[in-house]
């Protein structure tokens, strides 16, 4: 089953000045339970792509299905609504609300959806638990190190059950040790719940542990290739 359909995707910016073509005729299909990463040099399109899978942008041409939904013909308001259903977002800089708890910043995307506040405490506990921060619950982001601000921005991104999780950089900022952690988390949830991955990164440590590798190249698939 596809979670992601791009056909014939294409990103042109300043196309009345001085145009800049972001994305070239991409084609892309993502099956539910992939561990993707997307790679690429600076400028080869992959924040834009990202962006458009995530709901972020609009492309100026092509088709992109997200979960069996064409959302490039979504309102803005559709498009906030299917982003909180689903796609769950990773980001670089964690993007943790300073002035919540650690449970409070897991249940967010929850309490905007107005879920009964059983199934957000249940929810919470488990995430929480999934990726080892059931103790943490109660501290807020700034008490916490890179990696464990990571971990909870992993439990919010899986709250609202997604049909899958968008990754952008998520270990750019983490030591060693604290990438391995995290990763060594995705895996396990990837592995044994078959949630779906997609990594737009940089980092061999990524790459590595990626079950398929896409390579972006001035805005147009490069290599294509299925590993480990």
């Amino acid at each position: 089953m596809s979670v992601i359909e791009a056909k014939n995707l294409t990103k042109v910016y300043n196309p009345d000045t001085v145009p800049v073509n972001a994305l070239q005729g991409v084609d892309l299909t993502i099956e539910k339970g992939e561990f993707t990463a997307i790679v690429g040099p600076s400028g080869s399109g992959k924040t834009t792509l990202l962006n458009i899978i995530g709901g972020l942008d609009r492309p100026s041409d092509g088709v992109i299905r997200v979960d069996g939904e064409e959302i490039a013909n979504l309102t803005d308001n559709q498009l906030i609504d299917f982003r909180q259903k689903k796609i769950g977002f990773v980001f670089q800089s964690y993007n943790l609300i300073p002035v919540l708890t650690v449970a409070e910043n897991t249940e967010f995307v929850m309490l905007l959806q107005k879920r009964p506040k059983a199934e957000r405490d249940k929810r919470v506990a488990e995430l929480l638990e999934s990726v080892g921060l059931s103790e943490k619950k109660n501290v807020r982001p700034s008490q916490l190190s890179g990696g464990q601000q990571q971990r909870v921005a992993v439990a919010r991104a899986l709250a609202p059950k997604p049909a899958f999780i968008l990754a952008d950089e998520p270990t750019a900022n983490l030591d060693s040790a604290s990438a391995s952690n995290l990763l060594d988390i995705m895996e396990k949830l990837n592995r044994e719940e078959g949630i779906t991955f997609v990594f737009s990164t940089h980092d061999s440590r990524v790459i590595d542990r990626a079950k398929r590798v896409v390579t972006l190249v001035d805005g147009k698939i490069g290599t294509d290739v299925v590993q480990h």
